[in-house]
């Protein structure tokens, strides 16, 4: 019969560490997701513009809509928050940023919408890649500042 080895399992568990968090402020793999998804949705749609066969005016078109898409969100991000946290906003601003948003989703579907030299299947990967970036850009800029207000509190 063979020697049996019993090994106590408690003694030999790593210890588990635990991460010291602020209040209110995201986690590390929130934090890392939200940026992993805007590095992928900004590379997949620059790459896609990159590959394309499109005309050079086309491509600056679309480039210029995600710069556009990108800043409008955080803005807009960033005026909501500053009014739900009391802080001064005029209402020009928090207009304008609204607009903005709304003006550049426009323009990139009413873009995918009359570009007749895209397949189908590459105008949903734009428009996904779109979404994406943006959505990512609120995230990041959220997680921004929720960290740095969790910080302001110590």
């Amino acid at each position: 019969m063979e020697n049996e080895i019993i090994v106590d399992k408690e003694k030999h568990e790593k210890p588990k560490v635990k991460v010291e968090r602020k209040e209110g402020e995201p986690t590390a793999a929130f934090k890392g997701a939200s940026w992993g998804a805007l590095l992928v949705g900004v590379s997949a749609y620059l790459i896609g513009l990159f590959n394309a066969a499109m005309e050079l005016n086309e491509k600056g078109y679309y480039f210029a809509i995600l710069i556009f898409g990108l800043y409008a969100s955080v803005s807009l991000q960033k005026a909501v928050r500053d009014k739900e946290e009391g802080i001064p906003v005029t209402s020009i601003y928090y207009g304008i940023s609204w607009v903005a948003l709304i003006v550049s989703i426009s323009l990139m579907a009413i873009g995918l919408y009359n570009a007749g030299s895209i397949v189908l299947s590459e105008k949903g990967f734009y428009g996904m890649a779109f979404v994406l970036s943006i959505f990512a850009a609120i995230t990041v800029q959220k997680n921004i500042r929720d960290t740095q207000k969790a910080r302001e509190r110590d």
